[in-house]
């Protein structure tokens, strides 16, 4: 039986460009990515604006300095901080016997579709999320990423807080799916003040931060 996941505002093919695109983007940079920027910009430049943009502030960024200087800027951004982890389930659940369990069930999701995870790959890497929903589960993957929409969120916060250049890719992907909404919305403000189940210090200082919108269409 399908998952059931709300109908979204853009095409499957956009939604397979944007999450193909923003899976390259946020792994680890080296020189398959960037012989490959010719690509994603003409990916980026396809796209919905509301979408495209965001792809297109990380391309232009990566682009204008050395392969090593984004490295380590990757390393600093996304190995370094809790605050931008792109494992979607540790913000839920820290690491807890409870993101065991849900660590388990993205697997068997995989293994249902089909799809063979290497040993260095956890399955809720935001990267290996993005590739299966855009190459072979859309709507497995899609619920996915609304099951962690809370996290997905904190992250995208975050990295624009910081003004890091993969806050462009997030944005796009934030902006393929529904809406925050009241569960979300309140999921989001506890994450803020409490940090994910094992920390004891909250994700602050944010203030009242600007959420994605809790009404309209994206």
């Amino acid at each position: 039986m399908a998952p059931r996941v709300p109908n979204l505002k853009y095409s499957e093919d956009v939604l397979t460009r944007t999450w193909q695109a923003a899976s390259v983007l946020l792994d680890y940079p080296d020189q398959t990515l960037f012989a490959r920027m010719d690509l994603l910009t003409e990916v980026a430049a396809s796209l919905p604006v509301k979408l495209g943009a965001g792809l297109h502030a990380t391309i232009e960024h990566l682009r204008r300095q050395p392969l090593r200087v984004s490295e380590s800027d990757y390393v600093d951004t996304f190995d370094t901080r809790r605050r931008g982890c792109l494992f979607l389930t540790y913000f839920s659940n820290g690491e807890t016997r409870k993101r065991g369990l849900a660590l388990l069930r993205i697997k068997q999701v995989y293994t249902r579709a089909g799809l063979v995870l290497t040993d260095d790959q956890l399955p809720d890497h935001l990267c290996v999320v993005l590739e299966f929903a855009a190459t072979t589960d859309q709507r497995a993957g899609v619920k996915m990423l609304l099951d962690n929409r809370a996290g997905l969120e904190l992250l995208r916060l975050h990295l624009t807080e910081i003004g890091s250049p993969w806050g462009g890719a997030v944005e796009a992907v934030c902006a393929t799916l529904p809406p925050l909404k009241g569960k979300d919305h309140e999921a989001v403000q506890r994450l803020i003040a409490d940090g994910p189940a094992d920390e004891q210090v909250g994700l602050s200082p944010y203030g009242m931060p600007e959420l994605a919108p809790t009404s309209g269409g994206v």
